[in-house]
């Protein structure tokens, strides 16, 4: 059984930092590329960034690039989300993702909110 477990999630002000981790179990991890999304309320959940099995290549959606680094651990089978200069519309529930033998795996997810 495949499983991703979200944790760092919380409560921060503007311009404030959150780092996300997501711990994957029961895959090879280094195999699989990973995925942030996140679905604020009443909203569809968005792709924020994805990372690269290696680790080598990443990528972000406009609105979080420069702010947001997606890296990875492919000893610990973690990946994490550096969140830095966060906004209020970045407040809202963040998943890590997969795919998996052709089955889309998420998180539980973790929430993040940013408020004065």
């Amino acid at each position: 059984q495949v499983y991703l477990v979200e944790s760092g999630g919380g409560m921060v002000q503007p311009g404030g930092s959150l780092r996300l981790s997501c711990r994957a179990s029961g895959l090879n991890f280094r195999l699989h590329t990973m995925s942030w999304y996140r679905q604020a309320p009443s909203k569809e959940r968005e792709l924020v960034g994805v990372i690269t099995g290696s680790g080598s290549g990443t990528n972000y959606t406009d609105s979080v690039k420069g702010r947001f680094a997606i890296s990875r651990d492919n000893v610990r089978w973690t990946t994490s989300l550096q969140m830095n200069d966060l906004k209020p519309e970045d407040t809202a529930v963040y998943y890590c993702q997969t795919r998996y033998k052709g089955r889309i795996i998420w998180g539980q997810g973790t929430q993040v909110t940013v408020s004065s």
